[in-house]
């Protein structure tokens, strides 16, 4: 556990330049390097294709990017059931195409079309797939953590070892919602993990100008909630430390808290970088994260460990550049909702 004390640890993790070396992956299996490095670079491709598509008016609303984040959501996944419950934010893209669902059904949502992932009446921010255990996304800052916290308190009162997941910001901390949803999934010991993604900005504002500490993983001190802090960038940690916290929910031990250091390459909607919008995000920080990239990170210490090859990059590119350029054209030429699927699919 890390010492809410201690900041130096903490100051480390949030200086990009001081964590842009290989990472450790002693700890992973070749089959568990490999899947996670895959998962990193679709969601990736994916996430880079809506934003040109934002860009050139394809898609008419808009698109909260992740990209920079990967790491995190495809950790986290690794260890998730398919009987879980995860639950997002509005930046969930990840979240979603982490436990493997289909490209094609978040590029047709964000088209509003009728095959995507709510059937087109939500865009991007508003997904679902039960069938992989995401059970929503939603705009509202903060919207799903007391529903995260209401889905573990059914799995524990229906005595399954099903976990829930709730994914949500730095910005989210903020909301009085999630202090309430930390303490009653304390006292109710329900198996609940809150995964919070540092990136150090809610919108276009610096943690700095909104709370007197980096660190928001006191939070989960002051409700006796177990807690890691961890560099999000480095997939090998984010897998081995999600491992532990969810092996000790799954026991019947309560919930527990995971806040991850990242930052989004993209600014806070759409492809644009927001340049000089926040505090501190400059050209020269948003360099130096992108040199902190967790997918590249991956694909170095693999390639040191002789667990890869460039001819397997350049086997899994094309594989998943033809992948995604197939849902989107499937996605593109799908039919968008009949007239009269709102009320069907909104009020009924």
């Amino acid at each position: 556990m890390t010492n809410i004390n201690n900041l130096d640890d903490f100051n480390y993790l949030t200086d990009p330049v001081k964590l842009q070396d290989q990472i450790q992956i002693n700890d992973l299996s070749i089959e568990q390097a490999k899947e996670a490095y895959v998962r990193m670079c679709l969601i990736r491709k994916a996430e880079n294709k809506l934003a040109i598509a934002r860009r050139d008016g394809d898609v008419g609303g808009p698109v909260h990017l992740g990209v920079g984040q990967e790491a995190i959501a495809v950790g986290v996944s690794l260890n998730l059931k398919k009987s879980d419950r995860i639950f997002g934010a509005h930046r969930s893209h990840s979240h979603l195409l982490a436990m493997g669902s289909s490209v094609r059904g978040l590029f047709a949502e964000a088209l509003g079309k009728d095959t995507g992932a709510s059937k087109g009446m939500g865009g991007s921010m508003h997904l679902w797939d039960q069938s992989n255990g995401f059970y929503g996304s939603v705009p509202i800052v903060a919207g799903t953590v007391s529903l995260a916290v209401g889905a573990g308190l059914a799995a524990k009162l229906q005595r399954k070892d099903d976990v829930s997941v709730a994914y949500f910001g730095d910005g989210a901390i903020e909301e009085g919602v999630v202090h309430e949803s930390l303490n009653l999934a304390r006292v109710l010991k329900a198996p609940t993990l809150f995964v919070l993604e540092n990136n150090l900005f809610s919108s276009h504002m610096h943690i700095s100008q909104r709370q007197p500490k980096d660190i928001t993983a006191r939070f989960a001190q002051a409700n006796d909630i177990p807690y890691h802090i961890i560099d999000g960038n480095d997939i090998a940690a984010v897998i081995k430390t999600s491992a532990d916290l969810l092996e000790h929910a799954r026991s019947g031990n309560g919930p527990v808290f995971l806040e991850a250091i990242t930052f989004r390459w993209y600014g806070h909607v759409d492809w644009r970088e927001d340049i000089d919008v926040g505090v501190n995000r400059s050209k020269e920080e948003v360099k130096n994260w992108r040199a902190r990239d967790p997918v590249a990170r991956l694909r170095e210490a693999m390639l040191c460990a002789q667990t890869w090859s460039n001819e397997d990059e350049e086997e899994m590119n094309k594989r998943l550049d033809d992948e995604v350029n197939s849902a989107w054209l499937q996605a593109m030429n799908a039919p968008y909702p009949s007239s009269d699927a709102l009320l069907e699919r909104v009020y009924a």
